[in-house]
């Protein structure tokens, strides 16, 4: 990898190696939450532009920080931002809501340039290096450099999992366990058994066609039953992290029934 590329290039061969990989999510707005992410030693970070509050703007800051402390950036986002986001720089996009291999190979279009797909061609964005990177090397660089992870959240997309995951271009197909659930009629209570059976269904029927199986791994438990199931692309979320860590902090040296911490 050139250090001094804007475009983080390992992430489709992590994707194809065959190992575990750990990241997590992120919906808070600041580069510096990227950095303790690559600094804390997560493979990958999901920047969350469907469900967080940043702009595009922030999000490009984001990718500069998750460059600079190692970590492989990914996009959360939704379908009309994937060129903006793919120029400023994204490692990868992971596209909410992929109900059919049809929906499948439209993203790979948009994710590919000619005559792959029908991204469109600038050398002007960061992902070029500002023009520094420019012509067939990037052109190159980012058919090759840049994965496509699409998510399945519906019982109808599961159904359709091992053909979505044999669309090629397409790098890994991500299970979203709680909008699977509220499809399902079980709200946001994913660890019912229906839902993890259909969990189970969609991962080994991806792993069957190949691919590398993602979902929400917010305990050990979870990842090691989803790896038995197929799953290698596993992620938590900053905001569960951080929450947990305050309530810790918070109730620290506090006796029953004392109103704040001791020492105060």
């Amino acid at each position: 990898m050139d250090d001094r590329h804007p475009l983080d290039d390992r992430l489709p061969a992590m994707l194809r190696g065959g190992q575990r990989l750990r990241g997590i999510f992120n919906s808070i707005p600041h580069p510096a939450i990227v950095e303790m992410c690559g600094y804390a030693g997560f493979d990958f970070v999901v920047i969350d532009n469907e469900h967080g509050s940043g702009n595009l703007e922030t999000t490009e800051n984001m990718l500069r920080a998750a460059r600079a402390s190692g970590i492989a950036p990914v996009v959360r986002c939704m379908r009309h931002d994937i060129p903006r986001v793919l120029d400023m720089g994204a490692s990868g996009v992971q596209i909410p809501m992929v109900d059919s291999a049809e929906e499948a190979r439209d993203l790979v279009q948009q994710v590919r340039y000619p005559p792959v797909g029908r991204r469109g061609s600038a050398f002007s964005p960061r992902a070029a290096g500002y023009g520094a990177f420019p012509g067939a090397a990037h052109t190159q660089r980012s058919d090759q450099a840049i994965a496509l992870i699409v998510m399945v959240e519906t019982p109808q997309a599961i159904d359709k999992a091992g053909a979505i995951a044999a669309v090629p271009g397409v790098d890994a197909v991500f299970i979203g366990p709680n909008d699977l659930s509220h499809a399902m009629g079980h709200g946001s209570n994913w660890k019912a058994a229906p839902v993890q059976a259909a969990i189970e269904r969609g991962l080994r029927a991806i792993a069957a066609a190949g691919n590398c199986g993602g979902v929400l791994a917010l305990t050990p438990e979870d990842e090691d039953r989803c790896a038995e199931w197929g799953a290698r692309y596993f992620a938590t979320v900053t905001t569960s992290l951080f929450t947990q860590a305050l309530h810790q902090a918070a109730r620290q040296g506090r006796q029953p029934g004392s109103a704040k911490p001791l020492g105060y």
